[in-house]
């Protein structure tokens, strides 16, 4: 099982960190922007964390040089069932660098969006002190 894997299912949130690149870009599949940088992504899949129940990753794909990989997961958002896929790419020390997201059903997106965008303060807040932490 990868790693990154492992540390989700795990709600291992130092060892989820600990694998994104300094550099990594998060595109969500509710924003219109991708969020770049390491303490906003980090932050981001705390948030995600918080609102997502009954996760469970369904099946991992990979290319064969072990550097893209796409992870089909499952969860309930405020009682909507939704699928989604996060395609991730590793750079050259293996650290998360690219992170998009994708969900299904649309009214479980909503749903996502919805709760994500309650918890956007929070987010921005930690993204703010692991900045400050950092010394940025």
């Amino acid at each position: 099982m990868h790693p990154f894997r492992t540390a989700v299912e795990n709600r291992d949130e130092a060892a989820i960190e600990a694998l994104l690149a300094e550099n990594v870009v998060f595109t969500s599949p509710v924003a219109f922007k991708p969020y770049p940088g390491k303490a906003i992504t980090a932050a981001i899949l705390r948030g995600v964390m918080r609102v997502f129940e009954d996760f469970t990753y369904v099946r991992e794909i990979a290319n064969p040089d072990g550097r893209d990989h796409a992870f089909v997961f499952t969860a309930t958002v405020n009682g909507r069932q939704i699928q989604g896929c996060d395609f991730l790419h590793f750079d050259d020390e293996g650290k998360i660098d690219d992170f998009m997201v994708m969900v299904r059903p649309l009214s479980a997106a909503k749903a996502l969006a919805e709760a994500m965008g309650a918890q956007f303060d929070r987010i921005a807040q930690e993204a703010a002190g692991t900045e400050e932490a950092v010394g940025k």
